[in-house]
Parts: C-alpha cells; structure tokens; sequence
C-alpha cells in the first residue's frame, strides 16, 4: 500500500476518535432534563362510592362509602357531593338497590328509616321480620343493636306427677336484629360512641319457617336473646362444610364463591339446637322430666249378662 494513504488513512481514525471523545465529554457534562413533578388535578367533583359490594339490604356504616374525584361529565344529580352530604345522616340507612364496588351511591338506592318501605328493604330475599318481647333481664340490658346477631333461647317448665322439670333451650341460632323497638340505628353520645337502652321489644330477621317457629315459642315459655361474637357465624358455616352437612355448589368464580358463602353465614338456623336443665346447675333438680300420668281410658257400653246366681259385665269398645 502506498505511504501516502496509509498516512492518510491513521490520520482519519484520529480524526475519528478525537470526535468521538468530545462527543461523550460533551453529553456527560449536560444535565439531565428536570422534570417538574406536576400534581394532578381533580377533574370535576368528589362523588360517594361504594368501598365494597353492597348487596340489598345491607344496613350502611360509615366504612360502606367514601369520596372519590368524579369526571365532571358524569357526574348526575342523583349522586351524593361531598359539599352538600351530610355523611352522618346516611349512617343507618339501607341499600335498596344493589351496588358494586366503586359505583356511586345515588339516592335512589338508599332508603332512611321512618321512609315508607324502609323495613321491606332492611330484610334479605327470602327472609321475614319478626318482633319479639324482651326486658333487660331477657335482651342483654340493651347492649344489643341493630345489625348485631343473637341467638334465641326458650325458658319453660315442664309439668308432670313429679317435681316440674326446668329447662332453657337454645332454639334459633344467627338471628340478625333489625331495630330494637322502633330506632334501627343505635342512638350516640357526643363522642360517638353507642349508648345502651334497655328496649321492650325487638324485631329479628328470620325465614318463614323459623318466623313460625319463634311465634309457637312465646306461647311456650320465656324468650331470651344471646348475643354472638362476630366470628362465630363463619366458624360454624366452615365447621358445616366441613362435616358436609353444607355443601357448596361448584363455581370457578372465587367472587361468586365468596358471595355464597357470605350469603349462607347470614342465614340463621334452627337445627343445631342445645338444652340445659334445672339438674345441670343444681343437685336437687331433676335432669329429666317427670313421667306423664297413666289416662284412664275411657269405658264403653257395660252389658251384664246374667247366668243362674253368676252376673258377668262385659265391655264393647270404647264407646
């Protein structure tokens, strides 16, 4: 190769290099575009939604809803704004029609209490309202509330020749309280918090079979409520499954699975029933009840018969 190009040629790739030297001096040493972090903007008005399913008849609480930015175009006249809702005034209500999670409240889909139907729209499908009396001896001194679950307990004597048997009976078990005479929600003090007060009656949801059952029951003794824990209800549905005496339908959809399950622990039962007796609790009671009297029974048309000095008496039938 000639000198002369070679020459030439060396003195490109310097060229080159040098070029492409600056070229990195000169990148490395800008700084980077600052972006300014922009806050976003709420586009339109806060809207109440629903933070969760809201099936019909569930009884709102302050953590059923919250406010949420709402595009302004829609936006409708029948959604709760955040300027003009009175958050506590909607504490108590129910839900008429069904809301989805996320989906705006309308006032359409709740309705207050003292509102004509309000009550038809508290009890779940199929289910029925029943009112009971109580005292404060037999409704826990007035520390039960609406929304809260109790179970039903039957106190009676049982007569016979002997001692008279004592017994208290767990009748109906998971019974969901309505209102408690006629307030539906429970009445507050100044810092919130619930207030007890002894009611004389209190209204239950029940099915129809069992609504019949709780009205033979007052006629049998005396009615008491037990108030059950929060979780009971779910630990008896999964000791149920898992007996098999509940079984479940089969469903690949884990929220319609939730749902029937939700569903099932809300239904109250009277199958699992439990008794206690004057001999459990004292020595000088009995444990069993007393046997029933032998009925004399009933004598029919006597005809003597009569056969030289010997007079026979014979018995047709019981009539």
């Amino acid at each position: 190769m000639d000198k002369k190009k070679i020459i030439l040629l060396v003195g490109a790739l310097v060229v080159a290099a040098v070029t492409a030297l600056l070229a990195k001096n000169m990148f490395d040493g800008a700084s980077a575009p600052q972006v300014a972090a922009k806050k976003a903007e709420v586009v339109g008005e806060e809207v109440l939604v629903a933070t969760r399913a809201l099936p019909v008849g569930t009884i709102i609480t302050p953590g059923a809803f919250r406010f949420q930015p709402w595009p302004e175009d829609l936006i409708e006249d029948v959604y709760f704004m955040k300027e003009s809702t009175d958050v506590e005034s909607l504490s108590g209500t129910v839900v008429r029609n069904a809301v989805t999670a996320g989906q705006p409240l309308t006032r359409g889909a709740l309705v207050a209490p003292g509102d004509r139907g309000f009550l038809a729209a508290a009890l779940g499908p199929g289910m029925r309202a029943v009112t009971i009396p109580v005292s404060g001896l037999t409704g826990v001194a007035g520390f039960v509330f609406p929304g809260d679950r109790v179970d039903l307990m039957l106190t009676q004597s049982v007569q016979g020749d002997g001692p008279e048997l004592k017994v208290s009976e767990t009748v109906i078990r998971n019974l969901r309280v309505l209102a408690t005479d006629n307030r539906v929600t429970a009445s507050k003090n100044e810092e919130g918090q619930q207030i007890a007060k002894k009611a004389k009656l209190v209204t239950l949801e029940a099915t129809p079979k069992i609504a019949e059952q709780i009205s033979v029951a007052q006629t049998l003794g005396t009615l008491s409520l037990s108030l059950r824990s929060l979780a009971d209800s779910t630990a008896e549905l999964e000791e149920a499954i898992a007996s098999g005496a509940i079984k479940l339908p089969k469903t690949d959809d884990p929220v319609a699975e939730a749902d029937m399950i939700r569903s099932l622990a809300a239904r109250p039962s009277s199958k699992k029933s439990t008794f206690s007796t004057g001999g459990d609790v004292s020595r000088f009671e009995t444990r069993s009840p007393p046997p029933l009297a032998a009925k004399e029974k009933p004598k029919g048309p006597i005809v003597r018969v009569v056969r030289g000095n010997t007079v026979n008496e014979i018995e047709f039938g019981d009539k």
